[in-house]
């Protein structure tokens, strides 16, 4: 497979070698942030200036939608195809692996002239053969599992005994030890990696993601302070400290590619991976609970609703693109693979379908015609061994620019009722049959590339085995830490 990958790549690599016009890319995507927890979405919570900042530079796609958990939209901006068409149905039990028949974005822009970089969190697969640098990454700065620390019984496993901070990070083929919050460190590797590739003139796409603001809700207590004093209870202050912590970090990122000149020459996009987290509500001192806040929106990470999907995304491109603007059109996480591979003039395989379409027309211009199209929606996570057949119909959704039919009984009408508050399945039946027709057209075109349903859980931790292995002869390796401000 590795063999074929590579000479993929070399045929793409023929056609596009000139990288003087050749925008460099930065993706930064956090982890069950939801759509209102920035406060130029209306937080009451969060103050978050940098993330705002970019926000008014950019182009926003304020009907962006992934999906309800982590690893199938991290596979849909890998591959510009539905999740479960990459055989990503669940978060673990090695359903996370990504099928290794999809040409990702990154072998993608690889193939024509860029170098790529991962920093924070993969969640495709801890196999050696479903690894960033079998994917398309020459740089991995990466944590294991979904999430810092956490291990299943499967192969879906972080180092041992890892911590949010000074977490062991696998850097290439090593771990290291590094020193510093995560969130922190990961912009840290990133950066550099950044500097020494615009020093170059090196064409890159930077995919920068953290771990945060997923649970356990841990912050640096400089960060936490402002929400203890206000009452805010234990995970609250957490969570939101984390994102605090983010703004922080996309501050200093944005303040290094301002000084180092980068600016216009390269496309940033800030997204989060799914709807926010549910399990954030704010204490009081007094004990009781104050409702968080979710922009309105019905639902939270892991459901079909729109608090399971909807999240910000912003995309700017200073001096060739007219920021400060607002494109209402539905948008999807399978998008950005057709978007990137447009704007870069990279080559997309012949014969590789996608589900996502470019929204490059809609950048250049809003009125530009755009047909509506739809967008199927499904919790996943069915039992290890189940037939998939048998949750066809249970936790799903269908989206297209005004209705959302959510299962067989809900539907709602988004534009007029964006908090999904009256249900108008009975007065629109002619929309749900359309809609369920559309459903069933997906999923027969999903179920055979659902390729992970019933493989035998692993009986290794590759993380596990490779950190042990290592502690065994060299030990773990400290962490050049960079001088960043």
């Amino acid at each position: 497979m590795k063999a074929i990958v590579s000479a993929m790549i070399i045929i793409f690599a023929a056609c596009s070698t000139d990288n003087s016009d050749k925008p460099n890319i930065i993706l930064v995507m956090t982890d069950d942030q939801g759509f209102g927890d920035l406060s130029s979405n209306g937080s009451p919570d969060v103050f978050t200036p940098n993330i705002d900042l970019l926000h008014e530079q950019s182009i926003t796609f304020s009907d962006f939608q992934a999906s309800p958990t982590c690893a199938p939209t991290r596979s849909a901006i890998m591959t510009g195809r539905a999740p479960f068409k990459n055989g990503v149905t669940h978060t673990i039990n090695e359903r996370e692996r990504m099928s290794l028949e999809a040409t990702t974005i990154a072998q993608l822009l690889q193939a024509n002239g860029y170098t790529t970089g991962i920093f924070g969190k993969w969640h495709l697969g801890d196999e050696e053969e479903y690894q960033p640098d079998m994917r398309g990454f020459d740089r991995m700065f990466i944590h294991g599992a979904g999430g810092i620390g956490q291990s299943y019984s499967c192969s879906c496993a972080d180092a041992p005994g890892n911590s949010y901070f000074d977490p062991v990070i696998k850097n290439q083929s090593v771990f290291v030890k590094t020193e510093g919050f995560c969130s922190d460190v990961f912009f840290d590797e990133g950066m550099r990696w950044i500097k020494e590739n615009a020093d170059k003139d090196q064409p890159f796409f930077a995919y920068i993601v953290t771990n945060a603001p997923h649970s356990p809700y841990l912050a640096p207590d400089s960060f936490k302070q402002k929400f203890a004093e206000e009452g805010y209870g234990a995970q609250a202050q957490g969570f939101y400290g984390m994102i605090e912590n983010i703004d922080y970090n996309m501050g200093r990122l944005m303040t290094a590619l301002e000084d180092w000149n980068l600016e216009e020459n390269i496309i940033l996009i800030f997204m989060s991976d799914n709807g926010k987290a549910l399990s954030v509500d704010r204490g009081r001192p007094d004990g009781k609970i104050v409702k968080q806040y979710n922009a309105g929106m019905h639902g939270y990470k892991g459901t079909t609703y729109e608090g399971g999907t909807h999240v910000p995304f912003f995309i700017r491109w200073p001096g060739h693109w007219e920021g400060s603007r607002e494109i209402p059109q539905l948008a999807n996480h399978f998008d950005i693979y057709p978007t990137l591979a447009e704007i870069t003039g990279s080559t997309i395989p012949d014969g590789k379908e996608l589900d996502g379409r470019s929204l490059l027309p809609l950048i250049r211009d809003p009125e530009v015609e755009w047909p509506d199209r739809y967008r199927v929606f499904h919790q996943g996570r069915w039992p290890i061994g189940a037939e998939p057949d048998s949750f066809k119909y249970t936790k799903f959704a269908v989206r297209n620019e005004r209705f959302r039919l959510v299962g067989m009984k809900e539907l709602y009408d988004v534009q007029a009722d964006p908090g999904e508050t009256i249900n108008v399945f009975e007065q629109y039946p002619e929309i749900v049959t359309e809609l369920m027709k559309e459903y069933e057209k997906w999923w027969s075109e999903a179920r055979p590339l659902m390729v992970n349903e019933f493989v035998p859980m692993s009986k290794e931790k590759p993380y596990h085995v490779m950190y042990n292995e290592q502690m065994k002869n060299e030990g773990i390796i400290p962490w050049d830490k960079p001088n960043f401000q």
